[in-house]
């Protein structure tokens, strides 16, 4: 009997390569001021990307990453503090950075709502709002601790989404959808009659501090190296975004991940087979609307103010866009996508007013050519005894 070698994994350095080359383009698209100069580099990568496709080299990228995740979220992270650190006193770009941190921990909400329990939540921006008001209201007229602020935020999110869960688990498919379209332009609407909560000229919110670190402060590294003070942003930000996405991984890989998908492809059979439907899309519901307030409470202190036209319902459309771009279920498919909506509209700036046209766009060419996405969820690997009802 003639015994078959085990199969060797294949070599990262493949994928180290691509992810350096990575790193360097990000560096030269966002280092460039001239609108001319950032089309021709977006040109030029896509052109490359093809290229590579056509011929086959990304193949090997690819699979240099494919059992090794643990190495490409050290890879992802260990990129976005090199460009941090390149860019350690451009105030503009490390704005656009941690802006991107937030973009991602609220759709890896929505993601873990639509990707994982097909729970479609049109009001994204108006739980990322809750918590930012939560941030406004808690630091202007409390002591709490800030980073217990988050907490409450996402706490504050997820509660007040309890209550709109229930219409939604009594309707399915488009009417479900017409639910939470509904509660965005309420919760727009309530915001600009509140004046407890500034009306429609919004709310000063104060800065982060933790342990007597006031974030709104530059570093000095001593010399004449100083640090813009959104790096602390920035660099914070990356752990919050770290620990969000090594929990929804390890939600996606377990038991609870498994009882979500069988919900999403199909409520009657699983409802045959004894799962409890209402409790896993509230589960999932609630988780998501959690990760929304969080970020919103941290976007808050970020930015020094909010107001209801940061709320619409276009904002929550884009988050949505986010998902159905980058492939839902997949939280690195998000990664691309919201760099492509969040950066490339501010490198353009003659993009910035058809913003939502682009969006429409873009939503339109993957459903017709990629309807699973750029980035699709792989398989789920099956492993006896994982499900629980």
């Amino acid at each position: 009997m003639v015994s078959t070698p085990p199969s060797r994994a294949p070599s990262p350095v493949p994928g180290l390569a691509a992810a350096a080359a990575v790193v360097g383009y990000a560096i030269l698209v966002l280092a460039a001021e001239e609108e001319m100069a950032v089309g021709a580099l977006l040109a030029a990568g896509l052109a490359i990307v093809i290229a590579a496709g056509f011929f086959g080299l990304l193949r090997p990228a690819v699979r240099s990453f494919s059992e090794r995740e643990n190495l490409l979220m050290i890879v992802f992270f260990s990129g976005l503090v090199v460009i941090t650190g390149y860019f350690h006193d451009d105030h503009f770009v490390l704005l656009l950075i941690a802006t991107l941190i937030v973009y991602l921990i609220v759709t890896l909400g929505l993601n873990v709502q639509l990707g994982y329990a097909g729970v479609l939540n049109f009001a994204g921006a108006s739980f990322f709002g809750m918590g930012c008001y939560t941030a406004a209201v808690l630091t202007a007229h409390t002591a709490i601790p800030h980073l217990l602020i988050l907490a409450i935020g996402g706490v504050v999110a997820a509660v007040l989404g309890s209550v709109l869960i229930f219409p939604v688990l009594r309707t399915r498919g488009h009417y479900s959808a017409v639910v939470t379209i509904a509660f965005a332009l309420l919760f727009k609407t309530l915001l600009e009659v509140n004046d407890a909560l500034g009306g429609p000229q919004g709310m000063a919110v104060g800065g982060m501090r933790i342990l007597g670190w006031d974030f709104n402060a530059n570093l000095e590294l001593g010399g004449d190296v100083e640090l813009a003070f959104y790096v602390n942003y920035v660099v914070f930000g990356l752990v919050l975004l770290a620990l969000a996405f090594v929990l929804v991984r390890r939600l996606e890989r377990s038991w609870v991940g498994l009882n979500l998908d069988a919900v999403r492809l199909d409520q009657t059979a699983a409802a045959c087979f004894g799962f409890n439907v209402p409790r896993w899309k509230i589960t999932a519901f609630t988780f998501g609307n959690f990760l929304a307030g969080l970020a919103g409470a941290y976007y808050a202190m970020m930015m020094g103010f909010i107001a209801p036209t940061n709320f619409t319902f276009g904002d929550s459309l884009i988050f949505l866009s986010i998902v159905l771009l980058g492939g839902m279920g997949n939280p690195w498919g998000l990664v691309v996508a919201t760099a492509i909506v969040v950066l490339l509209p501010e490198k353009l700036q003659f993009l910035q007013e058809y913003r939502f046209l682009l969006y429409a766009s873009l939503v339109i060419l993957i459903l017709l050519f990629r309807p699973d996405g750029l980035l699709p969820r792989p398989p789920r690997a099956y492993f006896p005894g994982l499900g629980r009802r």
